[in-house]
């Protein structure tokens, strides 16, 4: 691993939700991890700060925090606390990066925020209209309590931007595309670009030849099909609701099932509702939730309906897997991460067994023993999968400290 030497060393990574604020501070001369935890139920009299220093013991305290601003002041207090704070003054911070939904087509990468830059995450409102608000919320509490320190937008994507059009593009007036923005965007992209960076060296490739496919598996799930180190195509599109069965999205439907339940009355936000937050495994899974674990204790208990489930689930993974290994022509292997994909062997397992065809076969007390390490999980005669760990917030850090370091 390369580390860094600059001026810059140490950078906040800051994700911002309508009522969290999660964060995590790194040494970017190492890029280890000094601190991270989060202020949760903002705007509400119970709001609640969580701190955990690297090594140390997760500690909780209730905090007014009506606003993201007063949320934020309490994270800069606690890494500065002189008990157990892990920097003496805040002058030590040298930058603060921001994961941000949607960027649009405005953002092909990570960029220090300006004016000219709040305006267009504004302007994305519409088509993140969940995340984007508050991740500006984010950056606007950052300006206001630490003057003069650079704030950097990371798109989530921005990855995928690299898409050609017969990837990004719906058969829909084009007038659509130009006037609304209408096209797959997809998501996860810090992700799977990290993903795609580590794969790099795991499977001794320049980035220039690599070509894989990247499997984020979690509460959210996306593929990508990764050419030449590059994302050719992902299954999420102009919302996260698109692609795979999810916890609780529905992934692919037939586009007239909604106007077929608009007719029998649904509204448009009940259908939004239904298909981002009672469908997926939640809906057919038969547990009462859309957690994999649950679904995995099920089908272990002869529960049909989680097996059911879980063929499902992975028959969408493997419908993806096949297309993208077509579109690519080859590929060097399989990755899998997030969540699910880091620790249900038995997930992996269900996917895998299904693309024998594609020359893959895994090691069975390799895949069971793995779980959310770096390790290849397949036998010596097939196709190469592996389990690479997602690291999100360091690979904001990372782009933050490029960005700044300019």
């Amino acid at each position: 691993m390369e580390f860094y030497m600059s001026a810059v060393d140490k950078v906040l990574v800051i994700n911002s939700g309508s009522s969290s604020l999660k964060y995590m501070l790194f040494n970017m001369k190492d890029e280890a991890m000094l601190c991270k935890g989060l202020v949760e139920r903002i705007g509400a009299d119970n709001a609640n700060l969580v701190y955990q220093p690297t090594g140390g013991e997760k500690q909780s305290f209730a905090v007014n925090a009506l606003t993201h601003g007063e949320a934020f002041e309490h994270v800069l207090k606690a890494i500065t606390n002189t008990k157990d704070g892990v920097i003496k003054d805040l002058s030590e911070i040298d930058a603060v990066g921001h994961r941000v939904l949607h960027g649009g087509m405005a953002f092909t990468e990570p960029v220090k925020v300006n004016e000219d830059v709040k305006d267009a995450i504004r302007k994305c409102f519409d088509l993140g209209p969940l995340h984007n608000p508050p991740n500006l919320t984010g950056i606007e509490a950052c300006e206001e309590k630490m003057k003069g320190v650079p704030n950097v937008a990371v798109f989530d994507t921005g990855f995928h931007m690299t898409m050609p059009e017969e990837s990004y593009l719906y058969a829909i007036p084009l007038d659509l595309y130009e006037k609304y923005g209408i096209r797959k965007y997809g998501f996860h992209g810090t992700s799977h670009k990290y993903i795609t960076e580590t794969a790099a060296s795991v499977f001794n490739k320049p980035l220039s030849d690599l070509n894989i496919i990247t499997c984020h598996l979690g509460n959210g799930s996306s593929l990508a099909a990764i050419k030449g180190g590059k994302v050719f195509d992902t299954t999420m599109g102009l919302t996260p609701l698109q692609g795979l069965i999810m916890g609780t999205r529905s992934g692919d439907v037939d586009p007239a099932v909604c106007f077929f339940l608009a007719k029998k009355g649904y509204s448009a936000e009940e259908l939004d509702t239904l298909l981002n937050k009672k469908s997926g495994l939640l809906a057919v899974g038969g547990t009462g939730t859309g957690d994999m674990r649950d679904l995995c204790e099920a089908v272990n208990a002869g529960n049909k309906q989680a097996k059911i489930a879980m063929d499902m689930f992975s028959h969408r993974i493997v419908f993806y897997i096949g297309a993208y290994y077509a579109l690519l022509g080859k590929i060097d292997g399989i990755v899998f991460s997030g969540g699910i994909g880091e620790n249900s062997d038995q997930a992996r397992k269900a996917i895998c067994d299904r693309l024998a065809g594609l020359g893959i076969k895994l090691d069975e007390a390799k895949n069971s023993a793995t779980h959310g390490s770096l390790e290849k999980i397949s036998a010596d005669d097939s196709l190469p999968v592996w389990v690479i760990p997602t690291n999100e917030e360091l690979m904001i850090a990372r782009e933050t400290y490029r960005i700044v370091s300019e």
